[in-house]
């Protein structure tokens, strides 16, 4: 996507998202106390690491050994409106603008994470890391991480301005409606790049 259009876009979803962080700030001081927002480290492009920010959405529930819980166990009923609606990526928002991340494209992940997909990692580090993406909108959660890599490096083979407003729309809909896991998706990306097998018999 353009960059101007870009940085358009997400000026415009800020007239929207401002008034939902303030109600999100609420939401998490009612429900999880402070701190509200999470902050981590995290690979952009090129390796670059830049701060990921959010709200919070996780307790600090720990089992009997100290060692915390489960993410799903420390979900409240209203943290996990939030992670579903994607309120929580809000603030991410600005660091689209700052340019260390962008609109669409594969999720910031942790720099380790990257490095065990070796040279696909690279190959997925070599566009900014997007607030929505391929994967987001072809099962997320339901999707193991090697199917989340093969959909990220389909995406970042593919990518267009045309796909990329795709993906917006489909956020909206994964929001509103919820995840589905996209078996024609999922197969396309992991038989993406492979040579095509000769069945035919040989003369």
């Amino acid at each position: 996507m353009n960059r101007l259009l870009e940085i358009l876009i997400c000026l415009s979803m800020l007239v929207i998202a401002v008034p939902l962080c303030a109600v999100t700030y609420l939401i998490v001081i009612a429900t999880l106390g402070r701190p509200v927002m999470f902050r981590q480290t995290r690979d952009g492009k090129g390796g670059v690491p830049f701060n990921v920010v959010k709200f919070r959405t996780l307790t600090d529930d720990r089992d009997e050994h100290g060692i915390w819980l489960p993410d799903e166990d420390r979900l409240t009923p209203a943290t996990k409106f939030l992670r579903r609606t994607r309120f929580d990526e809000l603030p991410q928002l600005f660091i689209i603008l700052a340019g260390q991340m962008a609109l669409v494209g594969p999720r910031p992940l942790m720099a380790e994470t990257i490095k065990g997909f070796g040279a696909e990692g690279v190959k997925r580090g070599s566009v900014r890391p997007g607030l929505t993406g391929w994967s987001q909108v072809s099962g997320n959660t339901a999707l193991n991480d090697n199917e989340k890599l093969k959909l990220d490096l389909w995406y970042v083979a593919h990518r267009s301005t045309a796909l990329d407003f795709r993906i917006l729309i489909e956020t909206i809909g994964v929001a509103l409606f919820g995840e589905h896991r996209r078996e024609d998706r999922i197969i396309a990306a992991e038989h993406w790049g492979k040579p095509p097998t000769n069945t035919q018999a040989r003369a």
